[in-house]
């Protein structure tokens, strides 16, 4: 992997990174408990805790898929970012663009 792809991958593993991040407030926000005093039709009290259900999975995934970014990023300061971690061979830029946090190339995910 050249340098300028390396370059590449890191900018994009940092915007994702803000995206997550720029998320939370909101999320948090929207898995707040709702509160029984709160007058809601019996229906809309149903549909507002599906949805908090749904937001905290959302909150859920976003903080494991910051994980893995910044994983990444500290993979990019060793030097052993982009190497299938159960063959050790290099895995290609493509699938590195569409999911930079990838460990292992596509014949060993499956």
């Amino acid at each position: 992997m050249t340098k300028k792809e390396l370059h590449e991958l890191k900018d994009i593993i940092l915007v994702k990174i803000k995206e997550i991040e720029d998320s939370f407030p909101y999320l948090t926000e929207e898995t707040k408990a709702i509160e029984p005093s709160v007058s809601l039709g019996r229906l809309t009290r149903m549909e507002a805790i599906s949805e908090k259900g749904v937001n905290e999975y959302v909150l859920a995934q976003n903080r494991q898929s910051l994980q893995k970014l910044n994983n990444a990023l500290d993979r990019m300061e060793k030097g052993t970012y982009g190497m299938c971690m159960k063959c050790k061979q290099e895995i290609p830029i493509g699938r590195l663009r569409l999911v930079p946090e990838a460990v292992v190339c596509v014949n060993c995910s499956s």
